[in-house]
């Protein structure tokens, strides 16, 4: 068994959110495995939605360079401490010129890209051109990650929004026109505004959805205010008949029987009890249509969020057509469109930001 220590403790509670509590009993159920520890936390619901670790986190910028003929492009981030470095002009520059770069790289990873030839002056490294970026802004600068594009026989159109906050490339096939590179824009628009982590749901690999689905289960059990009527009654009645609960939950379960806001009348415990009833009974429960059909419906609402052509298309008149219909309907009026491949950056996605007192850093300076 590992030891848990205070440190580790410390990271799941940055990334999930939860309790210092439910994070230590999640590492010691993993035996310290952070990857394992997250699960448990997702699958109890202890796992907040807003975790830190997903939020933008870092200031910089991204950018896209193409070449003129359409089918070859490259983004990239570069990440600053401060959003006023963001804006500088010459900090723009530079990371134009790295995206440049990486338009015309050969390299396969970010030790291959910081390795060659800078762009601008063949004598230096792409690291050594940072370093003296660096010296220049007087803040430490990072060049995170490139992606690139070459497409022989397809179509490439990008979008920045933000201006520079958000960057994505759509790589497509169809006959290179206006009608096609406008589609592409829009399904770069919507990319960015969306944030889809694949193009079709026939992307997602079966463990994924495996995994996503026994969170879902394990998360609703755990949940019992949000089960369908039905097997809350169930639970519900068993905990007032066998007083699995104290007085005061059943007393106040019994004046309250009929709101709808019945949990707020009854304690943590009683909630916490009713999840366990609903875990221990969990092959039960899954055998059972309606909430197979919670889980299902839950599932699909996941999968509408996370798979472009899922989603509803932005601009939609009818607020209802999906992307998938969009890209059906401009495929038939100009002979063909296919979405081959879409790429999103935005900055700081997944890095965790320094947070400061602006007036105590004021206060230090001035001491």
């Amino acid at each position: 068994m590992a030891a848990i220590t205070a440190a580790m403790v410390k990271e799941l509670r940055e990334i999930s959110g939860a309790g210092m509590m439910e994070c230590k009993k999640a590492l010691t159920e993993t035996d310290g495995n952070l990857d394992a520890a997250i699960e448990v936390l997702k699958k109890s619901g202890a796992m907040k939605a807003a975790k830190k670790a997903d939020r933008i986190a870092a200031e910089g910028l991204c950018a896209v360079a193409a070449d003129e003929s359409g089918r070859k492009a490259a983004v990239v981030e570069v990440n600053s401490e401060t959003d006023f470095v963001a804006k500088n002009d010459k900090f723009k520059a530079f990371v134009g010129r790295v995206a440049a770069q990486a338009l015309q790289s050969g390299a396969a990873d970010m030790d291959g890209f910081m390795a060659e030839s800078w762009i601008d002056d063949g004598s230096k490294t792409v690291k050594e051109a940072l370093n003296d970026m660096i010296l220049t802004i007087g803040e430490k600068l990072d060049i995170r990650r490139f992606k690139k594009v070459d497409s022989a026989s397809g179509l490439v159109e990008s979008y920045i929004h933000g201006g520079g906050k958000i960057a994505v490339i759509v790589e497509a096939e169809g006959e290179d026109k206006a009608e096609i590179r406008e589609a592409m824009k829009n399904i770069a628009m919507q990319t960015a505004a969306m944030a889809p982590q694949y193009i079709k749901r026939e992307d997602i690999s079966a463990d994924e959805m495996a995994k996503m689905k026994e969170i879902v289960i394990d998360s609703s059990l755990n949940d019992p205010a949000t089960l369908p009527k039905p097997i809350l009654q169930k639970l519900l009645d068993k905990a007032v008949a066998d007083k699995l609960w104290s007085e005061e939950d059943i007393k106040a379960y019994e004046e309250n029987k009929t709101n709808k806001y019945l949990f707020n009348f009854l304690s943590k415990e009683a909630a916490a009890t009713l999840a366990q009833l609903a875990m221990g009974n969990k092959a039960d429960y899954l055998a059972d249509k309606v909430f197979s059909g919670l889980v299902d419906g839950r599932i699909s609402k996941q999968v509408k969020e996370i798979s472009l052509f899922d989603q509803v298309y932005v601009k939609a008149e009818d607020g209802k057509q999906t992307v998938a219909q969009y890209v059906d309907q401009v495929a038939k009026a100009n002979g063909g469109f296919t979405v081959k491949s879409v790429i999103r950056f935005e900055t700081g996605e997944g890095i965790e930001k320094r947070e400061e007192n602006f007036a105590e850093e004021v206060a230090k300076q001035m001491k």
